[in-house]
């Protein structure tokens, strides 16, 4: 009965948001409160909602003051430079953009947080797809497949879990990963290569004219208000940033507090009198809203899913969907089975409570807990399209499309990214087709 009811109510929040009926937001609050009640709980949702956004509120705090502050940033002209850059080197080609936001995505991934990614990524690339007139779908896209494969960097949280959850060491899982990602990155580098032919095909070649470069242009391309530029502070907005991300990694202080702090400095700093800080605010409030109500109301969804039990009753009915003689192939089967379930439940309930029980039945036939490990990555080429994810609504949210034209959109190149990963891990031995004979 629970299990029904938990794929039901997924079934029925996807269909919802791909068809576009309901917004993800009253999705996500209405969806899992209905099917609550029909599964007798009742009262008892109450307390489960509380613990759902509770869980979320450090994520919604934090998006809330990182959207502000790289919106002071933008305003105040951090990013003309990068644009002014980019522009030279791509000029006006629809693919030299694709591709060019991919790299630049996964170069700022090395980090491995996805919503500094977002943010860096789409402040310097999203004015040129709003100026030549590309599909920011595209944006997306690329810049998530970007995310979703330098996630599995030992610092990214995945790899991790896994090697905490299996208790193996770190240098065996990681290093033999290193050859499916380049792999895998040359073929979504080829991805975006083909979405910046068919931007080509459909807009032609772009010019922005001999002065692409100037002050005046850059000013058109992003959009933004010269009055706002603060040329002078250049290089103390460049050092804020710079000491804002060293502090991020070096991971000294939450990432919450950092980024009140940063928005409070860069404010002051860019904009002293009240009635700027003020207009700052209602402006970069229209970008903020929509992603933190997004953050609570994934929490509602989230805190529903755990507290019913239903995230329970997925992993169990998933694993014992599983034909004794796929036995010797756990391996493959973990890596197939890694790409829903990690796209339906959190990652932090597949890796510490279900690979534990895949790594065991895979031992019988030979596979060690390293290759189940190595394995149970191949999903997160598609696990930040799960709506469970916060911030993939930021990524949504700065590039201003829909989430469900998102996934809908991105999906099947995130899985084609997952089939060439594994089928990379298995050419190059990284992962056995086939265990020994128990």
């Amino acid at each position: 009965m629970l299990t029904t009811l938990a794929y039901t109510m997924i079934l029925v929040f996807m269909a919802l948001i791909m068809t576009k009926r309901l917004s993800a937001m009253v999705a996500l609050i209405l969806v899992p409160i209905v099917f609550g009640l029909l599964g007798g709980f009742g009262m008892s949702l109450g307390p489960m909602m509380l613990d759902g956004i509770k869980k979320l509120a450090p994520t919604g705090v934090m998006l809330m003051f990182a959207i502000l502050y790289f919106g002071i940033m933008i305003d105040a002209g951090l990013f003309d430079p990068v644009v002014r850059l980019v522009l030279r080197i791509v000029g006006g080609s629809p693919t030299k953009i694709v591709v060019g936001t991919f790299l630049l995505a996964a170069g700022v991934s090395l980090d491995g947080d996805g919503s500094t990614t977002y943010m860096i990524t789409c402040a310097a690339m999203l004015p040129l797809y709003q100026r030549l007139g590309l599909n920011r779908l595209v944006l997306a896209c690329v810049v998530m497949m970007a995310g979703q494969l330098m996630n599995i960097l030992p610092w990214g949280g995945p790899t991790a879990r896994a090697v905490s959850a299996l208790n193996v060491e770190m240098g065996q899982v990681f290093v033999p990963m290193i050859a499916p990602m380049v792999i895998t990155a040359a073929w979504c580098t080829f991805v975006a290569f083909i979405l910046g032919r068919r931007e080509a095909r459909r807009l032609g070649a772009v010019s922005l004219g001999d002065a692409q470069v100037s002050s005046q242009s850059i000013a058109e391309v992003t959009g933004g208000d010269p009055t706002l530029t603060r040329p002078r502070l250049l290089w103390v907005n460049a050092l804020l940033t710079l000491a804002l991300m060293v502090l991020l990694v070096m991971d000294v202080f939450p990432l919450q507090v950092l980024f009140m702090v940063a928005s409070a400095i860069a404010l002051m700093l860019n904009y002293p009198s009240l009635q700027q800080q003020k207009e700052r605010l209602e402006t970069h409030a229209v970008n903020i809203v929509p992603v933190v109500s997004l953050i609570f109301a994934a929490g509602i969804f989230v805190g529903i899913l755990s507290g019913t039990k239903m995230v329970d009753a997925i992993a169990n009915s998933v694993i014992a969907m599983v034909p004794d003689w796929m036995g010797p192939y756990m391996a493959v089967v973990t890596a197939v089975l890694s790409i829903p379930f990690t796209f339906f439940i959190s990652n932090d309930a597949f890796y510490f409570g279900i690979l534990p029980i895949l790594a065991k039945t895979a031992a019988v036939y030979g596979i060690g807990a390293t290759e189940i490990a190595r394995a149970s990555l191949v999903g997160q080429q598609v696990h930040l399209l799960s709506p469970l994810v916060a911030s993939t609504y930021l990524l949504v949210g700065l590039a201003g499309v829909e989430f469900g034209d998102h996934q809908r959109f991105t999906l099947l190149w995130a899985l084609s990214a997952a089939f060439v990963m594994l089928a990379a891990m298995l050419v190059l031995g990284v992962i056995p087709l086939v265990g020994s004979a128990p």
